[in-house]
């Protein structure tokens, strides 16, 4: 597995946790609203082909929370400025859930800096009559086990992000979505004008049980970004890249693949 370093970068006057590994064409992962966590083995299976860049958003974890972060938007813009100072041109962009409604927003504003775009329940858009949970009226454990469809797999996220150590980090990742995401719940009302206008290769990953986004969503995107593809896994919730971490590295490697050669062609 390739190794990963762990640093601080500051920018637009916000210090921020940085992890990356891997070699090849750059891949900016934007993580959800549980936090980046550790290294996981999604990311370090994507690092295999591709030099990872895993940010934690402000106001998250180790990162300072800045006075300017009040919405979505404001980490759209954010991490426009973190491919800048990375000295970065064209990046494939992966956004997992909150992380997902970030990219879009980058997406739409421009594709300058964007080689393919990868959503994966995705929040940030709205559907009259698709029935969500709403997590901020779940308890912690209740909200962990509801992303799963193999109950088993939730535990140990529980014992990780519930344990005394993290309480800290919980409340401030909480405090963070709540105040980009509160009202209104989990979208924006404008995003859906926009999205047409985002012309790189986009691939959308849902799980068919999905409670917190449902694939419905996901068919929503696909309806509104030209040309995009939907991969919906069975007999999975909310977070592909964990419950079919096989599957799911396997899509978004064969969609980059797929996307390089129609670009070479």
């Amino acid at each position: 597995m390739p190794s990963h370093t762990e640093s601080s970068i500051e920018v637009a006057g916000c210090a921020i946790r940085l992890m990356r590994g891997g070699e090849g064409a750059p891949l900016l992962f934007l993580h959800g609203a549980s936090g980046a966590g550790g290294w996981s083995p999604m990311m370090a299976r994507l690092a295999e082909s591709h030099d990872v860049i895993v940010p934690e958003h402000p106001g998250f974890g180790a990162s300072d929370t800045p006075d300017w972060l009040d919405n979505i938007h404001d980490l759209a813009h954010f991490y426009v400025d973190v491919i800048r100072a990375l000295g970065l041109d064209r990046v494939h962009l992966v956004g997992v859930s909150l992380g997902g409604w970030v990219a879009a927003e980058m997406a739409v504003r421009s594709t300058r800096y964007i080689e393919t775009l990868t959503l994966v329940s995705a929040a940030g858009l709205h559907v009259k009559g698709v029935e969500q949970l709403d997590p901020f009226l779940m308890t912690d454990e209740d909200r962990l086990r509801a992303f799963f469809w193999d109950p088993a797999l939730a535990e140990p996220m529980i014992a990780r992000l519930l344990s005394p150590e993290a309480e800290d980090v919980n409340l401030k990742n909480r405090a963070a979505t709540a105040r980009m995401t509160w009202q209104p719940r989990g979208h924006d009302p404008n995003l859906h004008k926009w999205l047409h206008q985002i012309d790189v290769p986009t691939l959308l990953v849902w799980g068919d049980t999905d409670r917190m986004f449902p694939a419905r969503l996901g068919e929503e995107f696909k309806r509104l970004i030209p040309g995009a593809e939907l991969v919906v896994f069975p007999q999975c919730g909310h977070l592909p890249q964990v419950e079919k971490l096989d599957a799911f590295v396997g899509a978004v490697r064969g969609f980059i693949e797929r996307s390089a050669d129609r670009s070479a062609s």
